[in-house]
């Protein structure tokens, strides 16, 4: 692994990665591409993968953060998914702890609404039974006011405390792919690809562009895997009937202080009897998500409706009606775009398509579509079943562990939790961060939990190209703090300029670029979008 991993590397780098030959080129630089790249790269593969904006810069960003087993996948019947996903998550409990940590879940039952605490059960003991132990327990009224003090009142009979798992989506989309550079792979974002290029009926390459400088380059590759999210389409020779259905989830972001909560709440929303969730993430409390077909543009950026925020707070005011919370409670805002196989039914509701993926093969190609986060390694291993034979090799090992153990060095001034987390988000590049910690010393911005060394550390190794690759997926400062952390922006360039090398003026356009993103897409919207 290359220990500069920054803009002025990937300048250097580019013409010499484009020049070689390369077994496997991943397009696609969210969770499945990275996972696709690491079990390739464990194995000895030549390969790089291909990222057209920034990594985790899609779904992988702006998920709703959890790792689960997918309950609501039993009541539709899909067993397998479930089952695979708890098996996934209790794998990603025990390996990156600190990056994926559990969460408990209560569910709510009131008198005379779906599901009952009888039927609910049932359920859980389904679930339980996949992941090999008893996960569930029940609290009646009286005991529910201690677990969750300001829940609706009215008609409650009790709740039901399961656990699952969350975690900070991008910062593991970013860990994946440094265990995936550890292993001699190569990643590069800021490449868009145009095309896939062939020979003799077979998929040989590709042509990319840098969006960096307009410079254009071709890639050959013995396969291409594309893992592209919503963009699967694109790319592909289109021979069966099957697409992608982009559908949009939304999110609000509220100060922990506002609604201060334990414990992630999951009920059905009254307006059209959807599961939703109030969970806390990172310091934060987040209200999430709503599922409706994406009808803009999937290349600018997501955002949430002005629609989508009423539904969202009347979700958070039918659970907790004292805490009385309004638009003017809402830190930041995100919404993610789900890219789901369409069933074919033009009629079906976006939350009743099923949440299975496919894989979409040509000579020298295979394209995943669909996916859940929590099983990116079992789509990574099903993806190289399928390019392998192209390549003429086989694949073993498949249980190997996707995260190295990491070490937690002794660090002054930091508390366990604070080594905990570090490791869990670093792993193995780790090391490189302990000299800025001496450097910069353990102070965090604002109130939230990232350290300012963190921002030093992703400048330097992290190829950060641009202010918002800094601070909504490197760190989620811009998420995390008032007005996209807008307060901070000096301290950040005293830190981070020199280390980016940007000039004065690339300095004022990068933070123009990103306030006026944040405006657009982070935060509140206005009637007329």
């Amino acid at each position: 692994m290359t220990t500069a991993w920054n803009a002025a590397w990937r300048e250097h780098a580019l013409a010499e990665l484009a020049a070689r030959d390369w077994d496997l080129i991943v397009v696609g630089g969210g969770i499945s591409g990275a996972g696709i790249l690491r079990e390739a790269a464990r194995r000895g593969w030549r390969c790089l993968l291909i990222e057209q904006r920034d990594f985790a810069w899609g779904t992988s960003s702006r998920s709703s953060k959890m790792v689960h087993g997918g309950l609501r996948y039993i009541a539709k019947g899909q067993f397998k998914l479930t089952r695979d996903s708890v098996h996934e998550r209790q794998r990603l409990l025990g390996e990156a702890p600190g990056l994926v940590d559990p969460l408990s879940f209560v569910m709510p039952h009131y008198q005379g609404q779906f599901p009952g605490p009888a039927v609910f059960g049932t359920l859980l003991r389904v679930y339980d039974a996949l992941a090999g132990k008893r996960n569930h327990q029940y609290f009646p009224k009286a005991d529910l006011h201690y677990l969750a003090p300001g829940l609706k009142d009215q008609q409650l009979q009790g709740g039901t405390r399961f656990f699952d798992a969350v975690t900070d989506d991008a910062r593991l989309v970013m860990r994946v792919l440094g265990e995936a550079r550890a292993d001699g792979g190569e990643a590069l974002n800021g490449l868009k690809v145009l095309e896939l290029t062939r020979a003799d009926g077979r998929v040989n390459g590709l042509q990319a562009e840098d969006s960096e400088s307009g410079q254009r380059y071709h890639f050959k590759a013995g396969v291409v895997a594309q893992a592209t999210g919503a963009w699967a389409d694109r790319l592909r020779k289109q021979e069966g009937g099957e697409h992608i259905r982009p559908l949009r989830g939304s999110h609000l972001l509220l100060s922990a202080w506002r609604l201060p909560l334990a414990h992630a709440f999951s009920f059905m929303h009254a307006a059209d009897r959807r599961p939703v969730f109030v969970f806390p993430w990172e310091g934060a409390t987040v209200i999430g998500t709503t599922d409706l077909d994406h009808g803009e543009d999937i290349d600018l950026e997501a955002r949430i409706s002005p629609q989508e925020v009423e539904y969202l707070l009347s979700a958070c005011a039918q659970q907790f009606p004292h805490a009385q919370i309004g638009a003017q409670d809402v830190l930041s805002t995100w919404a993610g775009v789900r890219p789901v196989v369409a069933s074919g039914a033009a009629s079906l509701k976006p939350s009743d398509e099923k949440r299975e993926h496919v894989l979409w093969t040509e000579p020298g190609s295979v394209t995943l579509a669909g996916g859940k986060l929590t099983t990116f390694r079992l789509l990574a291993l099903e993806v190289l079943n399928a390019c392998a034979p192209m390549l003429g090799k086989t694949l073993s090992d498949s249980g190997s562990a996707v995260f190295r153990p990491v070490v937690l060095p002794e660090l002054a001034g930091l508390t366990a939790g604070q080594r905990r987390r570090l490791a869990g988000r670093y792993g193995c590049t780790l090391p490189l961060l302990l000299p800025l910690l001496e450097e910069i010393g353990s102070e965090c911005v604002g109130a939230s939990d990232t350290l300012w060394a963190e921002l030093a550390f992703a400048a330097e190794h992290e190829l950060v190209l641009h202010l918002d690759d800094l601070l909504l997926r490197r760190t989620r400062l811009g998420l995390l703090l008032a007005k996209g952390a807008a307060e901070y922006l000096p301290r950040v360039r005293q830190l981070c300029q020199a280390r980016l090398n940007w000039s004065d003026a690339r300095w004022q356009q990068e933070q123009q670029d990103y306030l006026s993103l944040w405006q657009r897409c982070y935060s509140l919207p206005t009637e007329q979008q």
